[in-house]
């Protein structure tokens, strides 16, 4: 939902929190074009330069102090703060949690065949499989590779169980719902997988794992249409 909109900055509310979606305006890049060369520059030397009032220029300054791209210091005038419109983005991120972008969990209990895995993974529609005990704790993985490896062997996929194709504990990244996305993007990066299971300590059995959420590659690629505003 749309609460506020400047020229060249539109606060959003997303995830509950606002967050920014930076698109420069050619004055702007230029302004900063002139800190830069300058090393620092004062709001009259800036509006002299473009040939402007100070009064023109403000909303623009207000902006990029906003986006954290530029700084001000009394007698010295504004400067650049070494952040890219990227950084914004990142502390955004880093303020999401994946909690609150998590998808649900696409599982199988541990005694499944392998064929009725493969038949629920191309369902569903997803890249990677959560193996589940009686007791919904994470028990192991298995990405369509594995899949593709184990029915590679010949047998009789009705009598082979999901477990032979999968990765299991304590051999599996995960992640957490009170995790920032920035992290869980890293984890993702990092060990090359499709999705991670997000997993929170069961109540009931100390070491165990609790699945209540996914977070794949398509969350991240949602987070940032919506922090885009696609």
């Amino acid at each position: 939902m749309y609460f506020a909109k400047l020229p060249g900055v539109t606060i959003k509310r997303h995830f509950g929190r606002a967050v920014s979606s930076i698109e420069l305006s050619k004055r702007q890049e230029k302004i900063l074009e002139i800190v830069r060369e300058s090393g620092h520059a004062t709001g009259r030397q800036i509006a002299a330069k473009l040939e402007l009032s100070r009064a023109a220029l403000r909303p623009d300054l207000a902006i990029l102090m906003m986006a954290g791209l530029l700084g001000a210091r009394p007698r010295v005038g504004y400067f650049l703060t070494g952040k890219q419109p990227s950084d914004v983005v990142a502390a955004v991120l880093g303020n999401i949690k994946v909690g609150e972008v998590q998808s649900r969990p696409v599982v199988v209990r541990d005694n499944c065949s392998l064929y009725d895995a493969i038949v629920t993974m191309f369902i569903q529609n997803v890249g990677t499989l959560i193996i589940v005990g009686e007791d919904g704790c994470l028990e192991g993985v298995a990405s369509r590779k594995d899949m593709l490896k184990a029915t590679m062997s010949g047998s009789d996929l009705n009598r082979m169980p999901v477990g032979v194709a999968m990765t299991r504990m304590p051999n599996i990244i995960v992640t957490y719902p009170q995790e920032t996305v920035e992290r869980a993007v890293q984890k993702i990066i990092n060990h090359e997988v499709d999705a991670l299971p997000v997993v929170e300590p069961s109540a009931e059995n100390t070491g165990r794992l609790k699945v209540v959420g996914r977070f794949s590659k398509t969350n991240v690629c949602r987070v940032f249409a919506q922090l885009t505003g696609l």
